[in-house]
């Protein structure tokens, strides 16, 4: 900006240094508000029994197809063509948020959420927080892991068991400790193969909050055989409420932690139980982005558009953490754990709330009952 006004100086318009600092302030606020002005928001959402692809703009969806009859209808086809489709539905947001448009719109309290990416191709969660990983070992006694500031670690969870906002149906075993985590997703918008971390960023399509939903008293089991975690993650993963594109979290960057590559975001992160706060973190604190991420996941393996990335659980986001640290404090401790009728709200600077409240399923059947006496 500076040079933009050295620029103007040599036109013959002279500046003060007090002026100069001023127009300088000046285009800078003018920039972030062009930034703040055209953003963009993906939403999917229920329409004629199967889902539809809609831009949020102040409080409305635009339907894609609406927009441009060209344009995908789904954000599995978005995703698949997003270099050619992005740019022309950027063009198009731009001229709703100015509010010069002639598009049909329904009311986003009118629709019926589904999650940002329905059918993803896969699902990783990673392992990035170290102020999570650490108090949770510390918790159980165990010291910290040196392998985990060497590189980052994922595994894979159900995509199938993608969720959004709304209910999640639980089997008895799963509200046997059931758990929320709070973290954030990103999804994959081009495919690559062997990405270097310089160059990832520019294959995340967008940002979601995801609550990786856990069943305790299955995950504690079948990890005693060093498998898993599988039951105990495999029946819920919600994502949502909307996509938001990199280009809106601009004005929220911040440098990664020292010695990491790619981008970092000041978010605040926070969950509330029934209206109570339980949890609060910030997605800067990730001490792997998702770039190095990203490059691990894709050495020597296809990434492809709509493969959803989980940024891992923030410290304090979630009740096994915040329940080991309480009976660290307090022998007498009393434990929390979701509940049939729980209402669970993620919610995370920028990127919206997700809500979803816990369903008991009608069956009582129980794979724990099955255990054999050995």
């Amino acid at each position: 900006m500076g040079n933009f006004c050295s620029v103007l100086s040599r036109k013959g318009m002279n500046f003060t240094p007090v002026q100069a600092v001023t127009c300088s302030s000046l285009l800078n606020n003018y920039l972030a508000t062009l930034i703040k002005i055209f953003l963009m928001k993906l939403v999917s959402y229920l329409r004629d029994e199967d889902a539809q692809l809609a831009i949020l703009v102040n409080g409305n969806l635009f339907d894609t197809d609406n927009l441009n009859p060209n344009l995908p209808v789904s954000i599995t086809m978005f995703l698949n063509y997003w270099e050619d489709v992005f740019p022309i539905v950027y063009s198009i947001n731009r001229t709703l948020e100015e509010g010069t448009n002639r598009y049909k719109a329904i009311s986003l309290e009118e629709a019926e959420l589904l999650a940002p990416v329905p059918a993803p191709t896969s699902l990783r969660d990673a392992y990035a927080f170290r102020d999570h990983v650490a108090t949770a070992r510390r918790n159980r006694n165990a010291p910290m892991i040196p392998e985990f500031d060497q590189f980052p670690v994922f595994y894979f969870s159900n995509h199938n068991s993608i969720v959004g906002p709304g209910e999640i149906v639980c089997m008895p075993d799963h509200l046997k400790k059931l758990d929320f985590e709070l973290e954030v997703a990103i999804v994959i918008c081009k495919p690559g193969k062997n990405i270097k971390v310089d160059e990832a960023d520019e294959y995340i399509g967008g940002f979601m909050i995801m609550n990786d939903f856990s069943a305790r008293a299955l995950q504690m089991e079948e990890m005693k055989l060093n498998l898993g975690p599988a039951k105990g993650k495999d029946f819920a993963t919600a994502i949502g409420p909307w996509l938001v594109t990199p280009d809106e979290l601009e004005e929220f960057k911040v440098p990664a932690k020292e010695n990491h590559i790619g981008n970092a975001y000041n978010l605040t992160m926070k969950c509330r139980i029934n209206g109570a706060q339980v949890s609060e973190g910030n997605l800067a604190d990730m001490e792997w982005t998702f770039a190095e991420i990203i490059e691990r996941a894709s050495y020597g393996v296809q990434l492809y558009p709509g493969d959803i990335i989980g940024s891992g659980t923030v410290g304090t986001g979630c009740f096994l953490e915040l329940n080991g640290t309480g009976k660290l404090n307090d022998p007498n401790y009393e434990e929390q754990w979701l509940k049939e009728g729980d209402e669970i709200e993620l919610e995370v600077e920028g990127l919206g709330i997700l809500k979803n409240t816990i369903v008991k399923d009608e069956s009582d059947f129980s794979i724990l009952d099955l255990k054999k006496n050995v």
